[in-house]
């Protein structure tokens, strides 16, 4: 399959940079650019991408809105998000947003084109360390110190175990080992079930709980203080 592709950035070179880099690839094929969230809709409906490789800051419109924007039309395309601070809050609420995944700037040309590759075939691009960092240095959309970060930390955490609750047995602990940052691989050896069967539990996780990828389930376990301490996500 050839990925169709969309670059959304502000600045023309950066554009004109990852256009020559991710346009080299067999299999990739620059559909459209953007240089704000503004375009971004009627880019995609004009172009159908498979994925958006989207700027995080932007002026009038930036990438966080532009990917809640993107991710709450039918069959929208999955975003890459693209950035200079991998701890970043804005980063973490694209996540929330259904963004299957981030790149910083200064990663490698080869380390890209493969998060293209695997962000159009359903896999998030996160690494363990980096999700765990983002999880507990940012704590949300109401991050910060004192007593309303605390107040909004403890509603997220209610919020998120009841929804985690309308789960059956199986379907939790798939959404435990998914937090875990299990692949389906090792999630189905470790609750001894074979792989398609995980595929399908994850499936129905995503359904019951109204989510996008596996990335926002990693981040409702999180959320509701479920993932062992030390545990890897």
């Amino acid at each position: 399959m050839t990925i169709r592709l969309i670059i959304v950035d502000d600045d023309p070179l950066v554009r004109a940079g990852l256009t020559f880099m991710l346009g080299g690839a067999d299999d990739i094929e620059i559909v459209g650019e953007g240089a704000d969230g503004t375009e971004v809709a009627a880019l995609v409906e004009r172009t159908a991408p498979h994925v958006v490789l989207m700027d995080i800051r932007m002026p009038v419109m930036d990438g966080l809105a532009a990917t809640e924007t993107l991710r709450r039309l039918p069959g929208a395309p999955e975003v890459l998000v693209l950035t200079t601070f991998h701890a970043d809050e804005q980063v973490v609420r694209a996540l929330r947003a259904g963004a299957a995944g981030f790149v910083l700037k200064d990663t490698p040309p080869a380390e890209i084109v493969d998060a293209v590759r695997r962000v159009a075939a359903g896999d998030p691009v996160l690494s363990p360390a980096v999700t765990r960092q983002l999880m507990t240095q940012v704590a949300g959309p109401g991050g910060g110190a004192g007593a309303g970060a605390e107040q909004a930390a403890t509603g997220r955490r209610a919020s998120a175990a009841n929804r985690l609750a309308t789960l059956g047995e199986r379907e939790r602990e798939v959404a435990l080992a998914v937090g875990l940052g299990r692949s389906n691989a090792e999630i189905a050896a470790g609750l001894y079930m074979s792989v398609p069967t995980v595929k399908a539990h994850v499936s129905r996780i995503l359904a019951k709980l109204d989510l996008n990828n596996r990335v926002q389930i990693a981040l409702l376990v999180h959320d509701a203080d479920l993932a062992p301490d030390g545990g890897e996500l």
